[in-house]
C-alpha cells in the first residue's frame, strides 16, 4: 500500500517497531465516543453521529454516546477509519473495544430503558451488520492483519466467518478464563482442591471460538491492584503462584495477552501518568519473573504443540483432571507429530510430590524441558534432571507411565526425547 505524503511520529514509531520484529495492534473504539465540545457529539448541532433516542444513543456506564450504526454514512466513516490505520500506518491488527455493549440493546439497561429490535429481540441488528461488514472489508483488503473482539458474553460465532453466520473476527477475548483463573489463584492452596472446577472449566468451551487469554489493563486498574496482589501467601509463595499462573497461561489453548508490568511482577496498580516500576528488576524475585516470561516466549515459539492447533480440540488432551485431593492437573498439548507432544503437569499446592506417576501413550525416554520452579526464576530448584524412562505400568488409561517429582506451586513440562519401539518376532 502507498502511504502518500503522510509524515507522522506514529509512522516512525510503527516502522521502528517493525524493524525490531514487533507487531502493532491498536485498541480501536467504534463502540462509543465522549461528549466533549470539540468532539463528534452534536457535531453539526444535530445528532449527526449518535442516535437521537438516548435509549440507543447514550451509554449509562461510561456517560458516552453510541454511534448510529443504521446510517450508511456512519458505517462508512468507521470502516474508513479502520482501513486508514491499516493502509497508511501499516498497523498489524485492531482490538475492538466493548463489543458486548454493541451487540445488545439492553446492555447495562433496566426494563423500560431500551427498545427491542424489529423482531422483539435484544440484539442490536444494526451493530451486528456493521461488525460483519467491518471484518469483511478489513480481511478482504488486509488478509494478514488480525481483528480481536473484546466480547464477554456467549454471543455465538464472534470469531467465525461471516459466510457461516459469524461476526468475522479473527479472535475473541476469553473473559471467562480470565475471571475463573484469577478467582482460583486467589484461593489459599489448602482450599484449591474444592475449586478445581474453576481451573478446568475453560476447556469445556475453549474451542468454540478462536480465543485469546487476556490479562489486560482492565485487571490492574480502578482499585483492582496488580496481578501480583491477587496471589496468596508469603513473598516466596506469591511469586511462585505468579510464575505458576503465567506458565499455565502459556500452555493453555489460545493466544496470550499480558499487560505491561506483568512481565516482571509489578507490585503497584498501573497508572497511566507514571512509569512502570522498573527499579524492581534489581531484586531477585522480580528478575526471576522476567526470566520466566522470556523463556516462556521462547518455548512458545519453539514448540509446535503450544500453538499449532491452538484453537482446535485436537491440539489438547486431558491426561488427568480428577486428582482434586492433591490439586494436580495434567494435560497434553499436541501438534501433527506425536514426537512434538508436550505433557504439562500443574501442582497448585506448595507441597513437593515425589514419585508422582502419570500415564503416557508412548514408550520411551521423556525429559523435562521447562520447570517454573527453576532457581533462575526465583524458585526452589526442585527439578527433574536426566531421563525419565517409561515403565510398562498402566496409568491414566494409558499403557505406559513415568514417575517424577512435582515442584511446589509450579508447572513441569515433559517432552518425548526418544521413542522405544517394540518388535515382536513371530515363530
Amino acid at each position: 500500500m502507498v502511504r502518500g505524503v503522510i509524515s507522522s511520529p506514529v509512522i516512525f514509531l510503527v516502522d521502528a517497531l517493525h524493524a525490531a520484529n514487533i507487531g502493532v495492534i491498536l485498541d480501536w473504539v467504534p463502540s462509543h465516543f465522549p461528549g466533549d465540545d470539540h468532539g463528534l457529539y452534536r457535531f453539526d448541532g444535530t445528532h449527526l453521529y449518535e442516535h437521537a433516542d438516548p435509549r440507543k444513543g447514550f451509554h449509562p456506564d461510561w456517560k458516552s454516546y453510541i454511534f448510529n450504526y443504521g446510517r450508511n454514512e456512519i458505517k462508512s466513516f468507521l470502516i474508513s477509519n479502520a482501513v486508514y490505520w491499516l493502509d497508511r500506518f501499516h498497523i498489524d491488527g485492531l482490538r475492538v473495544d466493548a463489543v458486548a455493549s454493541m451487540l445488545y440493546l439492553d446492555y447495562s439497561r433496566k426494563a423500560g430503558e431500551w427498545e427491542p429490535n424489529q423482531y422483539g429481540g435484544r440484539e442490536n441488528l444494526e451493530a451486528i451488520s456493521f461488525l460483519k461488514e467491518f471484518n469483511e472489508v478489513v480481511y478482504g483488503n488486509f488478509p494478514d492483519v488480525i481483528t480481536i473482539a473484546e466480547e464477554s458474553t456467549a454471543f455465538p460465532g464472534v470469531s467465525r466467518p461471516t459466510y457461516l453466520g459469524g461476526l468475522g473476527f479473527g479472535q475473541k477475548w476469553m473473559m471467562g478464563w480470565m475471571h475463573d483463573t484469577l478467582h482460583f489463584f486467589q484461593e489459599d492452596p489448602i482450599n484449591r482442591k474444592y475449586h478445581m472446577n474453576e481451573i478446568t472449566f475453560s476447556v469445556m468451551y475453549a474451542f468454540t471460538e478462536n480465543f485469546m487469554l487476556p490479562l489486560s489493563h482492565d485487571e490492574v486498574v480502578h482499585g483492582k491492584g496488580p496481578i501480583m496482589g491477587r496471589m496468596p501467601g508469603d513473598e516466596w509463595r506469591k511469586f511462585a503462584n505468579l510464575r505458576l499462573l503465567y506458565s499455565y497461561m502459556f500452555t493453555h489453548p489460545g493466544t496470550k495477552l499480558l499487560f505491561m508490568g506483568g512481565e516482571f511482577g509489578q507490585t503497584s496498580e498501573w497508572k497511566h501518568d507514571i512509569s512502570l516500576d522498573w527499579h524492581l528488576l534489581q531484586y531477585h524475585y522480580h528478575q526471576g519473573v522476567l526470566n520466566l516470561i522470556r523463556d516462556l516466549n521462547a518455548l512458545y515459539k519453539s514448540e509446535l504443540a503450544l500453538y499449532y492447533y491452538g484453537f482446535e480440540e485436537r491440539g489438547f488432551e486431558w491426561v488427568d483432571y480428577s486428582d482434586r485431593e492433591n490439586s494436580v492437573m495434567i494435560y497434553a498439548r499436541k501438534a501433527e507429530r506425536k514426537e512434538d507432544t508436550l505433557l504439562v503437569i500443574c501442582n497448585f499446592t506448595p507441597e513437593v510430590r515425589h514419585h508422582y506417576r502419570l500415564g503416557v501413550g508412548v514408550r520411551g525416554i521423556w525429559k523435562e524441558v521447562f520447570n517454573s520452579d527453576d532457581l533462575k526464576y526465583g524458585g526452589s530448584g526442585s527439578l527433574n534432571h536426566g531421563n525419565l524412562e517409561t515403565k510398562p505400568v498402566k496409568y491414566h488409561g494409558r499403557d505406559y507411565s513415568v514417575s517424577l517429582s512435582l515442584p511446589p506451586l509450579a508447572i513441569s513440562i515433559l517432552k518425548l526425547e526418544r521413542e522405544v519401539v517394540e518388535f515382536e518376532i513371530g515363530s
